[in-house]
This record gives structure tokens, sequence and C-alpha cells, in this order.
């Protein structure tokens, strides 16, 4: 099959080249139809019970996190100018397209009796702006008056102050809602410069639309990036400039069909897919290396282009393909675990993969066909240089001092199991966000003065139509609402059974002393006055906390950015309290929103991904079978793969990193990337194997000789190409790149002495015969092709002028 796959590339490569360049402009065309997430991806399957309640919740109440916040800290906000200017902002707000509702400090309802009408009105307690200090004075008695805003708007003691805006769930779903939170903010920020106050932006749709927009613009900077870092490697590893050049042609058209790809997928731009652009082009430039290399050390001996050509899509095809295979494996193991957000990258992220293999196996071989003959500067690296010192010391020490790397090895792996040991599992919601960011700071102020934004709901279900208005549905509310309050990390709570505090309050002409629980007879009476709970008809304040038939009911309340360990520690401390304050024959009680999804889908993921990481071992294992057939010479190739990741999870122990969704995802992508070493060395070993007449000493030097150049500038391709990933200021990000970089620079050293050292040293009981056959030997490395069947034009283009 090799010498038809060489024919086809090199006899037909201007219609080759031809027909990659109309793909490559199609898919950069539709590149620029791609689209943005703005959405905190569903972790949960739908049909998780969770899920399903969490929808539920939804349906009757509305989405949980729509409201953002505005914060600010300012001992002169009822001084008139300056609460003026607030009540301006507000209604100026109130009146943008896409805003639902507004509460601020200028925006609050007082409930009062209108005996002439029997009914409860909510009427504004700024009804228009104070004209007077002292009206002012006056009014702001009254706000201090009503305790069902204590706490909720106003912190007397540090006097900070919220605004609460709702924003319009069908606006949240479009593109519209960046131009609406850019047009708050631009508001808010001329209120900020008149009264020099630092404003402070919270809330879920601000966070989510802040994270897309850093998602876009670290996606370029991280892209030039990786593209600088490569050609000034190429440049300094081959001492061409045409070779780094077309290189990073190379790299640009793979770009253009990873953006492609992901619009004909249908997908849109997430934190994970963001990174696939930058990921994809080191693994290409590595692809390129171990090309070049070969070309170069086939030109080297012999001297003939064509023939370096041929002997490299042959030789390095066949390694080629099963790196990429292991790396897209790795990647294709998330698709196991059905989250939406990791199914499309690793469903993307392994298609682009096998993409990059095809695309440089055509392109390199076509490409330097074209160019000139390589000349000595260009072949320089592979006879002198200080890859060739180091690989010879190497060498020396693996025949010499094996004892020494194995007793290496093993303090390595004691070092990393003690720091496996100290590992935790822990996440939080924001979590990704790192805590010098704005948007971290800002969400740290609202928990510091309101406890929080992370929506915490508990639905109570009475079983009967307008269950939730008998006094002992409310007295129960209202015993549960109080155990709450301990909690120093939920916010101050609100449900129906503050609204009837507030009602009997109102009843007594708005007397504080009034502020409470109502008896059986005050509730009959006050129930006449309270507004009919009809669908369809004008929503009131009761449609927050109700159902059209006053059956199911709600507490809401926020939690802070706590770790999943205090969320589930809050619920399971809360459930046998719910228990013996709702019978369960009577009522059904859910505890749920956002913070209660985010725990049970962190839960989900977490055991999706380890089974995810198992499943890309035995897939790179099933890979590595087709090539080396020998069960024994499997396991070899992933020891050493295996004590990398090892000590990447002892480091993330000894520095208190923790397991959470961005986090353990980097094991199965960095093993299915470190194996590509061990494999291309045992592809070498195994062709050598043969020419050396089974001599497995000379085999395994051989092979060393052959690939260590390419090993060490692969892994720093890709040491340095991840590193870029660590100045990210999202956290997940970052240690995608910090912990990838240490497992790939572990590995690199693992492949160099730990697996030549254990061939040499396990000799023949582990090279057995079965190694010397591939089960699946697409290119027959070992049979040559003659040039007489190899015709390509003759009239080359010469690129050197």
């Amino acid at each position: 099959m090799a010498k038809y796959l060489v024919r086809f590339i090199l006899r037909y490569r201007l219609f080759n080249l031809i027909i990659i360049l109309a793909i490559t402009v199609f898919m950069g065309i539709s590149a620029t139809r791609m689209k943005i997430s703005y959405d905190f991806q569903q972790m949960l399957p739908y049909s998780d019970t969770t899920s399903i309640e969490y929808h539920r919740f939804k349906e009757i109440f509305g989405e949980d996190g729509s409201v953002m916040f505005i914060g600010i800290k300012s001992d002169d906000i009822f001084t008139l100018k300056q609460f003026n200017d607030w009540w301006g902002l507000t209604y100026s707000i109130k009146a943008m397209e896409g805003v639902q509702e507004v509460v601020s400090l200028a925006r609050i309802y007082q409930l009062e009796k209108d005996d002439s009408l029997r009914r409860l009105t909510f009427n504004l307690v700024f009804d228009r702006k104070p004209r007077s200090q002292e009206e002012l004075d006056s009014l702001r008695d009254v706000v201090f008056g009503i305790p069902f805003y204590e706490g909720f708007l106003l912190n007397r003691e540090t006097g900070a102050t919220l605004m609460m805006i709702t924003l319009d769930k069908d606006e949240l779903k479009t593109r519209n809602r960046v131009r609406l939170v850019k047009d708050i903010v631009d508001l808010t920020g001329k209120f900020s410069e008149n009264h020099d106050i630092k404003i402070h932006y919270s809330g879920l749709p601000y966070i989510r639309i802040k994270v897309a927009e850093k998602l876009q613009e670290e996606q370029v900077i991280f892209v030039i990036a990786a593209l600088f870092i490569a050609m000034v490697i190429l440049l300094a590893f081959f001492r061409s400039f045409k070779a780094a050049l077309f290189t990073m042609f190379i790299v640009l058209i793979n770009v253009a069909w990873i953006l492609g790809l992901n619009v004909l997928f249908g997908y849109k731009l997430t934190i994970l897919t963001g990174i696939i652009p930058p990921l994809l082009i080191v693994i290409v430039v590595e692809n390129c290396i171990f090309m070049l290399n070969k070309f170069h050390h086939e030109f080297m001996l012999h001297g003939n282009k064509v023939k370096s050509l041929s002997r490299m899509i042959q030789r390095i095809g066949s390694a080629n393909l099963l790196t990429n295979a292991t790396t897209a494996a790795g990647f294709a193991a998330f698709i196991v675990t059905g989250n939406k957000i990791l199914v499309e990258f690793g469903t993307l992220a392994s298609v682009s993969i096998l993409a990059a293999y095809f695309l440089t196996l055509f392109l390199v071989p076509i490409i330097f066909s074209y160019l000139p003959e390589p000349k000595a500067r260009h072949i320089r690296h592979l006879e002198t240089g200080p890859a060739l010192h180091l690989i010879a010391k190497i060498i020396r020490i693996v025949e010499r001092r094996r004892n020494l790397i194995y007793i290496g090895a093993a303090t390595a792996i004691f070092i990393g199991i003690m720091g496996v040991l100290q590992l935790k599992t822990s996440g939080r919601i924001v979590d990704d966000i790192q805590q010098r960011d704005p948007i971290y700071r800002d969400l740290a102020f609202i928990e510091e003065n309101f406890k929080g934004v992370m929506p915490f709901e508990i639905s109570i279900d009475t079983g009967r139509k307008r269950g939730v208005m008998r006094l002992s549905s409310i007295e129960r509310i209202d015993a549960l609402q109080q155990i709450m309050a301990t909690y120093p990390e939920i916010s101050k709570s609100l449900s129906v059974s503050d609204v009837v505090k507030f009602a009997r309050q109102a009843f007594y002409n708005g007397d504080t002393s009034f502020y409470g629980i109502p008896n059986t007879q005050e509730l009959n009476f006050m129930l006449r006055y309270l507004p009919k709970m009809e669908a369809g008809g004008k929503r009131t304040i009761l449609h927050s906390f109700l159902d059209t038939n006053m059956q199911v009911t709600r507490i809401t309340s926020q939690l802070g950015n706590i770790n999943t360990y205090e969320i589930q520690e809050i619920r399971d401390n809360l459930k046998p309290v719910i228990d013996s304050i709702f019978p369960a024959s009577e009522y059904k009680v859910i505890i749920t929103g956002t913070s209660i999804v985010f725990l049970e889908g962190s839960k989900y993921l977490m055991k999706s991904l380890f089974t995810s990481l198992a499943i890309a071992i035995a897939v790179i294992s099933i890979l590595m079978a087709l090539l080396f057939t020998s069960a024994r010479m499997i396991v070899i190739s992933l020891v050493p793969n295996l004590i990398p990741l090892i000590m990447t999870a002892g480091m993330m122990g000894y520095f208190g990193i923790t397991v959470k969704p961005s986090t353990i995802l980097i094991f199965s992508i960095a093993l299915g990337i470190s194996v590509d070493n061990a494999i291309h060395y045992l592809s070498r070993y195994r062709l050598y194997l043969i020419y050396h007449n089974w001599n497995i000493r000379k085999s395994v030097i051989s092979a060393l000789q052959e690939t260590g150049y390419s090993m060490i500038y692969s892994s720093v391709v890709l040491f340095f190409g991840f590193v870029i990933f660590t100045t990210s200021s999202f956290g997940g990000t970052a240690a995608l790149g910090y912990l990838i970089s240490f497992t790939l620079l572990m590995a690199l050293l693992s492949n160099l002495f730990i697996l030549p050292s254990l061939l040499l040293t396990l000799d023949k009981r582990i090279t057995t015969r079965k190694f010397k056959e591939a089960l699946l030997d697409i290119f027959d490395e070992d049979i040559d092709i003659e040039l007489e069947e190899l015709e390509i034009e003759k009239k080359v283009t010469d690129f050197s002028g």
C-alpha cells in the first residue's frame, strides 16, 4: 500500500495541493460564521432527577440565573445629589429594552392597605426624585422601617447597597444580551465618574458574558503566541527560514480547518473549544518535526531528495498515524461523559487531530518536493550541536547507569504517590476565574456585603390547591427560613412567609412591630385583600413565590462562591431539618437552584471523567497493539508514560490543586500526547531489529540516536505550546497549561531514559518474535520503493530566488 500512497501524494502533488487549498478556502469562509456561547453549560444529562426537578422549578418560577447585580459602597447614598443620580440610573436601566425589572433603594415598594378597594397595593416609596434633603430623609426612614428589605438591598453596617436587574430570559438567549449588558455598564460608569465611586458588577448573566468576551480575546492571543513560539523553535532547530515558513503555512491551513469544522458541526465557541486551535498548532508542528527530521536524516545518508521524501512518508507516516490516533483517543474519551461541552470538545479535537495528520502527511512532502534540496547547514543539527551531545550522554547513562535510572524512577513514583494521598476533590461555580480578575473581586464584594449571588432554591409542594396559604404551611416555611439564617454561607432568604409578614405590617398602617406571622383570624381576613393568582393575569410580587394554584411555593436565597464540599454539607444538614418540619405525607420539598445543579453536575462529571481516562488508556493500548502486537511491549511502552501522570497528580496534592472537572480532564489529554514519543521510538526500534538481525542492544541505541532529536524537538515545542495557557485568566485553562507542560517534560525524560533502559534490562523476555511483525502495517516500513516506480514532474519550481 505504501508505494501507492507515496505515488499518489507526489505524482499528483499539484492536484492534491489545489484540492486542499480549495477545501481550506471553504473552511475559512465557514469560520466567519462562528458564534460564541454565553451560557453555563449543562453538566447533567436531561434525564437526571436533579436536572428534571430544576427544569420543573424554572417552568413554575422562571429562570433563577437571570439577575444582574450592581453593588456600590457609599456613606453618602442618602445625600440628595447622589441619591437622585442613583434614582435616575435605576429608571434609565428600567427603560432599557430587555430589562424586566429593577429593584434598588430608589425603586422599592411599600405594601399599603386600601380599605375602599379591599385590596393590598404595592406603591413605590420613591415615585419621583426627592426635591429636598428633608423629603429624602423622611422617605429614608420609611425604607428603614420596612424589615422586608433589611439585609437585602442595603447593608447598613458597611454602607453597601445593591441594584438588582432582572433581564428578560428570551433576551438572554440572543446576541442582544451583550449589547444590553454593555449599555448597563456604560450607564453605571457615568455614575461612577460623577461620584468617584467604584462599581461592582456580578450575577450569572454578567459573568457569562464577560467570560465569553475574555475567551474570544484569549483565543486570538494564544493562536498568535503559539505561531510565534513554533516559528522561533523551528528556526532554532532546522536553521532554515523556508522550513519554518512553510511549516507555518501548513499550520495556518490546519487552523482554518479547525475553525471551519467548529461551525460545520454546529458548535459554538466555548472555554474548551477555544483552546483547540493553539493546541492543534503545537500538535501539527510536532508532526512536521518528526517528518522533517526523517527527511533530513535520509537526505544526509544518500543525498536523493525524492527517495528521502518517499521514505519519510513510509517510515514516519505509520508512526504519526498511531501517535495522532492515540492523541485523538485521549480527547475522544470525553465523548462518553455525556456532558455537552465535553462531548463537543472531544469530538472537535479528535476529528481535528486526525485531519491534521492527513494534512501534514500530504502537505509536507508536496511542499518540500517543490523546494530546493536541503543545504549542508540545514542538516548540520543531525551531526553536531547540543542535541547530539545530549543524546550521546543519555545513551551512556542508559548503557552504564540503568540502576541509577531505576532508583530515580522509584523515588519519583514514591514521591508522586505521597502527593496523590493529599489530593482533594472540590470545585466552585465560578472556579475558572482567577482571584486577581476583576470579575472575581466584584463577586467577592457581593459576598462580603450580601453573602453571594449563586441561586439556592427550595421548592415546596403542599399537594393541594391554596395549600401554601394555610397558616401551618406559612409557619413551617418561616421556621425553615430561621434555620437557614443561621448559616453564614446563605444570604437572606425570601418567601411567601415574608410577603405575609409584610402584609400584616401593612394592615397595621406600617407599624414595624406588627411585621410577623399573623394568627388564623388575621390571615383569613388578609387573604381577601391579596391579588388573585390567575394565569396570564397581571404579575405581582406573589407570582415570584407562588404558582397559579397556590399549591407550590419557593424559598429563594443565594450562596457565596463556595466549593462543592460546602454545598453538599449545607444540603445534608438541611435535609433532616426539612424532613422534621415538613411531613413527607403532606409536603414534597426539593432543594434545587443553580448551586445544587452545579454540585450534582460536578459529581456526575468527575465520575464520567475518571471513566473516560480508563477508556483512553484502554483505547490507546488497543491502538498500540495494532502496531506492536506484543502485550508485554504495550505494557513496557505505557509504564514510562503513566509515571509522569502519577507525578503530576502528586504535584497537585503537594500544591493544593484540587481534583475537579477542569483538572481531571488533563490526564486523558496528557497521556494521549505523551505516549507519542514512545510510539515513535518503538516503531524505529522494531525496524532496527530487522536491520540488525535481532541484536537488541544495537537496535535500542540506533532507535534512540534516530528518534532522540525528534523526541526532544517535539517535546520542546509541546512544552512551550502548553506554557502559553498558563497566562490565561481562566484557572482551568491555566491549570491545563502548567500541569500538561510538567507532564510532557517528565514524559520526555521517562521515554528517553526509562523506556530504552527497560528494553535493555528485560532484553529478550519482552522483545519476543511477536513484536517483529505488526498486526496493522499500513505503510510497509521495511519495504523500499524503487525510484523508477515513482515519477513526479521533472520540472521543479525553484523557491530559492
